[in-house]
């Protein structure tokens, strides 16, 4: 898959569940919630929800969705760098053969093209990044709920997101549930996996343009969903 998207401005903050709250306890009376073993302490875990967002059956379906949504509109970006690279390559080839006029009038043209280009590609950018928002949010509130039922139903006292800053998870000698996390809710909200897709050649990113529209987000570069109400 081509280059992948960055700086997703999404609007989920799981700090103040998924860094020394109980989940267990803080779901259920004290008194539902599993002991925590007194010769271990209580048993803490570790998940990269943005992995386990991605990694449900779900996820990877709608984001396949919406590369292939995407894919006629990273086509003509393509083209559009492509005039703007040939335009460049031409002035810079002819420029001293032109005269003043001519030469100011090619520059001008090519400043325009290069404006409409970068709205294009922002435009474009803007109207991925909220796409791909829309399913993080989705599945990420009723990932939250499956979460923890898991982390009462195994005797998870505190469970640490990996993916998020705000909770580093620098050393951890802890289990890591993120598999466990997607098993359990792909068991809950079944969705059939979209098939493998056959090997393509790596598309080209369009000369210039930063970052091609069309890709599923990178892990790391959301944050992550709170805790449903």
């Amino acid at each position: 898959m081509s280059g992948k998207i960055h700086n997703f401005a999404l609007s989920f903050v799981l700090s103040s569940l998924l860094s020394t709250a109980a989940l267990a306890q803080a779901a259920t009376p004290a008194s539902d919630a599993p002991a925590p073993n007194p010769t271990t302490g209580p048993r803490i875990a570790i998940v990269n929800i943005q992995d386990a967002i991605m990694a449900t059956n779900e996820g990877k379906k709608d984001f396949d969705a919406i590369q292939k949504r995407f894919e006629p509109k990273q086509a003509e970006l393509k083209t559009l760098s492509d005039e703007v690279e040939n335009m460049k390559k031409q002035l810079q080839a002819n420029g001293d053969k032109l005269n003043e006029e001519a030469r100011s009038t090619q520059v001008r043209t090519l400043e325009t093209k290069q404006k409409s280009f970068q709205r294009s590609l922002e435009d474009a950018q803007n109207e991925f990044q909220q796409a791909n928002q829309e399913i993080v949010n989705r599945i990420g509130q009723k990932m939250m709920a499956v979460l923890e039922k898991y982390a009462k139903t195994n005797g998870y006292a505190v469970v640490l997101d990996a993916s998020n800053p705000q909770t580093p998870v620098l050393c951890c000698q802890s289990a890591d549930i993120t598999k466990e996390l997607v098993e359990a809710y792909n068991t809950e909200s079944p969705t059939t996996a979209p098939a493998a897709p056959a090997t393509k050649p790596a598309a080209t990113r369009p000369a210039g343009t930063g970052t091609a529209p069309a890709t599923r987000p990178a892990a790391g570069g959301a944050t992550t969903p709170k805790k449903p109400q």
